[in-house]
C-alpha cells in the first residue's frame, strides 16, 4: 500500500545532508514494514536488527559505539556486508537499547556516509527518560501516524477520486452529486476501519468489518500492555485509567478534558504523567485552548484548558464497541457521540499533515473547533457531522478576527461563499 512516507524518504536518502533517521510513531501504525519496503526498492540490500526480537544484540552496543567498530559486527551479525550509500541500516525497537541510540551521533560525525534508520513504538516516552542520552541535532526526525483518508481511498483502488477530490477543492467547484455520496460512504468505512495499515489491507481485500474489528482489539490490547510494560509502577493505573476515560469524554457536548471526569476528585497533579505517557506514545494527542488569535499561535495556550484526541478512528470505534452499520448510516443513537468522533477524525487528517492544532472559545461561549496556521495566515475551521452548517460561532469569530478566510467542514459538497471554504468531511486531507 501507498505510503506518503515513501516521498519523504526518498527526499531524506539524496539529501547532501542526511543525517542518521528517527522515525517515530505508536505501535503497528506501519514503521517498520514502510522502512523494508523502502529499502527492498531503493537500496542493494537492508542490514535489520531489531532489539526487541534479539535482545543479545545489545550487549554489543555496550562494548563500543564508534561506527569503526560497529560495522563489522553488525555486517556478521547481518550475513551481508554493509555498504556505504549502498546499504540500508535499520534499527528497530531501538528504545530498548539507549547505546544504540547514542551511536547514531558518531555514525553522523565520524561516517556520515552510512544510511541509518531506526525505529521504536515508544521512543517519545523513552528518550522522555533522564537516562537517555538523545544525539540532539545529530538526527534528523519523522513521525509516522496511522493512514489518512487519502491513503485509505487509495489502498481501496480509487485512484481516480483522489484526483477529483484534490481537483474540486483547489476550485472550489462541487463533485458530482453521485460521486460526492460515494465519498461520503467511504469517509463513513474510514470511521469504521481508521488508518492501521493491517486494518486497512484486511478491509481492502475481504470488506469484512468483524475481522478488521479482531485485529483492532488485538491493537488495543497491546498497548494496555505497553502501558505496563514501558511505565512506571506507579502510573500504569493512572494511564489506563485515563485511556479509557478520553473516549467517554468525546461523547460529551462539551469535549474539553477534565481530569475530574477520570475519578471523582481527579486533579491535574494525579494525572498529568498519564496523559503525557499517552501523548508521548502517540496514541493519543491535545489540543490547547488559544486565548488570542497572534502568531504564533503556542505562546498564546492555555496549557491548563486542553481537549484530547485519540491517533486512530477505528480503534476508537472499536474502543466505544460501535456497530460497524451504525457507523455508516449515522443512527441516531449515536448523536451524542457524532460531534466528537468527528472532530477526532479532523485532528487525525490535519496531524498527519503537519498542522498544530488549536481550539479558541469567546467569552461568550462561541467555540472554534480547530485554528491551523496555513500558508502563512491563521484559519479557523468549524467542523459539523452532517450538512447543517449554520455556525454562529465561526461569524463571531470572522467579525472579531477577519480571517482571510475560513474553513467549513461538513457532509455538504463543495464550495465557497461569504468567505467560507465548504469541504466536505472526506476531503479534510486537502486541508
Amino acid at each position: 500500500m501507498y505510503r506518503k512516507l515513501t516521498f519523504f524518504l526518498e527526499t531524506w536518502k539524496n539529501s547532501d545532508h542526511r543525517k542518521p533517521l528517527v522515525l517515530q510513531g505508536a505501535r503497528q501504525v506501519g514503521k517498520t514494514y514502510s522502512i523494508l519496503e523502502f529499502g527492498r526498492t531503493h537500496y542493494e540490500n537492508v542490514a535489520y536488527f531489531n532489539f526487541e526480537t534479539n535482545p543479545k544484540l545489545g550487549v554489543t552496543f555496550d562494548e563500543d559505539i564508534s561506527p569503526g567498530y560497529l560495522i563489522p559486527i553488525l555486517s556478521h551479525i547481518a550475513g551481508q556486508t554493509i555498504v556505504k550509500e549502498k546499504t540500508l541500516i535499520v534499527f528497530d525497537e531501538v528504545q530498548l537499547c539507549e547505546r544504540a541510540l547514542t551511536s547514531l551521533k558518531y555514525f553522523c560525525e565520524d561516517a556520515p556516509d552510512y544510511h541509518i534508520i531506526v525505529a521504536g513504538s515508544l521512543l517519545g516516552v523513552a528518550v522522555n527518560r533522564t537516562k537517555f542520552s538523545f544525539p540532539v541535532g545529530k538526527v534528523d526526525m519523522k513521525t509516522l501516524h496511522p493512514m489518512d483518508m487519502e491513503e485509505f481511498l487509495l489502498a481501496l483502488g480509487e485512484d481516480e477520486l483522489v484526483t477529483r477530490i484534490k481537483s474540486c477543492f483547489v476550485n472550489n467547484t462541487p463533485m458530482p452529486s453521485a460521486l460526492h455520496d460515494v465519498a461520503m460512504q467511504f469517509y463513513r468505512q474510514y470511521l469504521i476501519v481508521g488508518g492501521m495499515p493491517e486494518c486497512v489491507a484486511q478491509f481492502a481485500k475481504t470488506k469484512d468489518y468483524i475481522l478488521v474489528r479482531y485485529t483492532q482489539d488485538t491493537i488495543l490490547a497491546s498497548y494496555l500492555n505497553d502501558m505496563s510494560k514501558y511505565n512506571n509502577l506507579n502510573e500504569i493505573k493512572k494511564t489506563r485509567l485515563a485511556y479509557d476515560n478520553i473516549t467517554v469524554q468525546l461523547s460529551k457536548k462539551n469535549t474539553r478534558f477534565q481530569y475530574k471526569m477520570i475519578k471523582k476528585g481527579g486533579r491535574a497533579s494525579e494525572f498529568e504523567n498519564a496523559i503525557e505517557w499517552l501523548s508521548l506514545s502517540g496514541i493519543v494527542s491535545q489540543v490547547y485552548k488559544v486565548e488570542q488569535i497572534r502568531k504564533p499561535l503556542e505562546n498564546y495556550r492555555d496549557i491548563d484548558t486542553f481537549k484530547i484526541y485519540v491517533s486512530d478512528l477505528g480503534l476508537l470505534c472499536a474502543k466505544k464497541d460501535l456497530l460497524a452499520n451504525d457507523i455508516l448510516y449515522m443512527s441516531e443513537e449515536l448523536n451524542d457521540f457524532k460531534g466528537g468522533m468527528v472532530e477526532n477524525y479532523v485532528n487525525v487528517q490535519l496531524t498527519i499533515n503537519g498542522y498544530n492544532t488549536y481550539y479558541w472559545e469567546s467569552q461568550r461561549s462561541a467555540e472554534i473547533d480547530f485554528v491551523i496556521q496555513r500558508e502563512g495566515k491563521l484559519i479557523p475551521i468549524e467542523v459539523k457531522s452532517a450538512d447543517n452548517t449554520r455556525a454562529k460561532s465561526l461569524n463571531v469569530y470572522m467579525d472579531t478576527y477577519k480571517p482571510a478566510y475560513a474553513i467549513k467542514l461538513s457532509a455538504k459538497n463543495f464550495g465557497f461563499e461569504d468567505n467560507k471554504k465548504t469541504v466536505p468531511l472526506y476531503a479534510a486531507f486537502c486541508i
